[in-house]
């Protein structure tokens, strides 16, 4: 398929960018891993695309007990980053090196798929497990929401339209802790039909997130057993996967990101 007519900005400056996105159909494209193939399907026809690939975005530090990954990080500047090199950490390149295929992982960005917010996408699981927060910019000012209320369903997040991702924004785990990111997928499109990312902390206490199950990325309740809690979860089912395979799946996912990232947790 070919995209429909649509013109098209490179971005030099965070407010060249702002001013291209005053057009209430514009899109903005970073890696175009996930907006140029719905474009192409023309699901997608914006009138306006705006190319922030030059923007100072990316990068990976550690910044005062936190770590900030810019939101124009590829997948494979997170397989490579030292700062991910620790238990505590090693979801996300874990995660990062299951995505797509190396193409993607050359091209695709870490904003451009969180804002993308594919329903069996990756990432979102290990930012939900994690305890992210995602740093927001627009003509306007800035201001932060937390992974947590950032997902609002299929394709859908609390981001404006003429806002960009800029950083994503993790608080560092205690010493001792350890994570894990863990998917059964789909065999020709690498996405994820269950995908459960996990963090175990010194004191037993646990996070997990799934992914690819329901309309949008979710946390499992901390006061609920997993398997209990994925009974009560409304999860849907596909040509792909039924409802009750995803649902067994899933469970399975859960438990393997739990032992492996108690495993790191332990030093194992």
């Amino acid at each position: 398929m070919i995209p429909a007519q649509v013109a098209y900005v490179r971005a030099s400056t965070l407010e060249e960018a702002f001013d291209a996105l005053s057009d209430p159909d514009a899109k903005v494209l970073a890696g175009g891993h996930s907006l140029l193939p719905v474009m192409k399907l023309r699901i997608a026809r914006p009138s306006l695309l705006v190319d922030i690939g030059r923007l100072e975005l990316g990068g990976v530090r550690l910044d005062d007990g936190k770590l900030r990954l810019g939101a124009l990080a590829t997948w494979d500047d997170l397989v490579r980053a030292d700062e991910l090199e620790t238990p505590a950490l090693a979801a996300i390149a874990e995660c990062a090196g299951v995505i797509g295929d190396l193409q993607v992982r050359n091209r695709g960005t870490l904003g451009g798929s969180l804002a993308h917010a594919d329903p069996a996408s990756d990432m979102p699981a290990v930012v939900l497990a994690l305890g992210a927060a995602l740093e927001l910019r627009s003509s306007e000012g800035e201001r932060t929401v937390a992974a947590a209320d950032f997902f609002r369903g299929p394709f859908t997040t609390a981001l404006h339209a003429d806002e960009l991702i800029a950083e994503i924004v993790l608080p560092l785990p205690p010493h001792g802790s350890g994570s894990a990111y863990v998917k059964v997928e789909h065999p020709a499109s690498g996405f994820a039909l269950a995908g459960a990312a996990a963090l175990m902390q010194p004191d037993g206490s646990r996070t997990i997130a799934v992914t690819g199950i329901g309309a949008q990325p979710f946390l499992l309740s901390n006061n609920t057993e997993p398997g209990a809690a994925l009974a009560e979860a409304e999860i849907y089912g596909d040509r792909f996967a039924s409802e009750e395979y995803r649902r067994h799946v899933a469970g399975v996912v859960v438990r393997r990101a739990l032992e492996r990232a108690a495993e790191r947790a332990k030093g194992v």
